[in-house]
């Protein structure tokens, strides 16, 4: 007695069919799967009994072989608790269907044959759509994210005895989930929090705005309490709304890591993602045996905030380095390489010191020359090189705090931040990979990014006296650039440059590192 059931595994952003085999023969009871199975699945063996036992169904007391195909892939996860008790139901000869093949079935059983979420079903949909199946049979909690997929049905299940059902051809149970799309993505695009939270700090919101604007790095730097944390939560209700395609493709990667909330179709808001500092590398930027999104990843399309910089590890933050230069990060394993987008802006905030109190007028700084200098070069050069922004947060007053006034909202912000990256693709059409002003390199830079005389003596008269590094002319160049096309202007003039001049605090003389 044989069966076959199409079932589903995921492999990166990608997904491909698995055929679960089951063979039942007259001997000793045992059950076995093969196929490369990780300890989830092994286990389902003692959840497929109790659910079919516990659904009306007879368990075969007979020996039971499950072959998980291609074999030679390691298979991970309670998604083939569903496909391993239908084969087992089919092929001990208690459902005869001859639709089986013609869907791909996923799902983890409880001990009562109900069924829980799984991870992935966006990109399962999508390659049962690519193979010219005719639907999906998946748990509930994941019809509206795989229903996303037009041009395929999706069946959501409630249970082990449903599934069965619809097999059998009792198809008025179930009708296919449908979701207007369009509908969900323009209604979920909101943000809770808002500019017009923050009280004061006008500069530091300005040159937010720079950075949404260009798609720039930023960091923060200022005293404990001074708001930096407040500002960097708020930069993704500034930059462009998630586009469609955008959303989908941040949609996949949440799905494959299992974080989409249930009964979520869509992440229709730019993701922020804050790590804690204690944060491994592998976590950052994924890893394991079988690899899964880290951070980086599931900041694609959004942004991802570093809060008290320096007290990352080095060797993590390093390895940050090539995920920011290529938007997309390749994970390597003796038996596979796994490639997740990684195309985030990075936003960090430390304190300018140990203490915290360097630079603050109302408190003083207990800190040395030696030991701040020391402080801040736990930041890399190379890694600075990658920020192109570095602001100054002072303590707010207390007059501010106390105001009333609300400040400027986030959507007239967007606005104005829109309008420069419209401007930037105009300039940037037809060059592949360069979108905003900080894609661009040193060729790109010396085209559109002319200056004239006194915007020369200008840059000139900055790197001699204020200390600049080498490595901010490049980096001044690409945010004047910023400004001039917030200002819609088509030249960079002597004010968009000491405005990006402003922006360099760390390469001063005093944090030179």
């Amino acid at each position: 007695m044989f069966s076959q059931v199409l079932s589903s595994a995921t492999f990166g952003v990608n997904a491909y069919l698995v055929q679960v085999e089951t063979h039942i023969e007259r001997a000793i009871h045992k059950f076995f799967i093969v196929g490369l199975p990780d300890s989830a699945v092994k286990e389902s063996s003692e959840r497929v009994f109790a659910a079919i036992k516990n659904s009306g169904f007879i368990f075969p007391n007979h020996r039971i072989t499950v072959n998980l195909a291609p074999a030679d892939v390691k298979k991970e996860g309670s998604a083939y608790d569903l496909p391993i008790a239908v084969g087992i139901v089919v092929a001990s000869g208690q459902l005869e269907s001859p639709v089986l093949d013609k869907y791909v079935i996923l799902g983890e059983l409880a001990l009562d044959g109900s069924l829980r979420p799984i991870r992935g079903a966006l990109v399962v949909a999508l390659e049962a759509k690519s193979r010219g199946l005719n639907g999906l049979l998946l748990p509930r909690a994941n019809a509206k994210e795989a229903a996303l997929v037009e041009g395929i049905d999706v069946y959501p299940i409630e249970s082990l005895k449903e599934v069965v059902g619809f097999l059998a051809g009792e198809y008025q149970m179930l009708s296919p989930f449908r979701v207007d799309t369009r509908e969900i993505f323009g209604h979920e695009q909101r943000y809770a929090l808002d500019f017009a939270d923050v009280k004061g700090q006008e500069s530091v919101k300005r040159s937010m705005e720079v950075a949404a604007a260009g798609a720039h790095n930023i960091i923060l730097i200022g005293p404990p309490g001074s708001g930096k944390t407040m500002l960097a939560k708020r930069l993704p209700t500034i930059l462009p709304h998630l586009a469609f395609e955008e959303a989908l493709e941040t949609t996949k990667i949440h799905s494959v890591a299992g974080i989409l909330p249930p009964d979520t179709a869509l992440v229709s808001t730019r993701p922020f993602r804050s790590p804690h500092h204690t944060i491994s590398d592998s976590a950052l930027v994924g890893g394991g045996t079988i690899p899964r999104p880290g951070e980086i990843s599931l900041a694609h399309h959004g942004v991802l905030f570093l809060d008290e910089l320096p007290e990352f590890a080095r060797n993590v933050l390093e390895v940050m380095r090539q995920p920011l230069e290529d938007a997309r990060v390749t994970i390597s394993r003796s038996k596979m390489s796994v490639e997740y987008p990684a195309n985030f802006m990075l936003v960090c905030a430390m304190n300018p010191c140990p203490c915290g109190n360097f630079g603050n007028p109302n408190q003083e700084c207990s800190c040395t020359p030696a030991q701040i200098q020391k402080y801040v070069g736990r930041i890399s050069g190379p890694l600075l090189d990658r920020i192109d922004i570095h602001v100054e947060v002072p303590a707010v007053k207390y007059n501010e705090l106390a105001s009333k006034k609300s400040g400027e909202s986030s959507a007239d912000i967007r606005r104005r931040v829109v309008r420069a990256r419209e401007i930037q693709m105009k300039r940037f059409a037809g060059r592949r990979g360069v979108f905003s002003n900080a894609d661009m390199n040193s060729q790109e830079i010396k085209e559109f990014c002319e200056i004239d005389a006194a915007g020369a003596d200008l840059l000139k008269t900055a790197m001699n006296k204020l200390g600049l590094s080498a490595r901010a002319y490049d980096r001044i160049l690409k945010v004047a650039r910023t400004v001039a096309d917030l200002a819609s202007s088509e030249h960079m003039r002597p004010e968009h440059l000491a405005e990006a001049i402003q922006y360099r605090s760390l390469d001063r003389s005093f944090y030179a590192i």
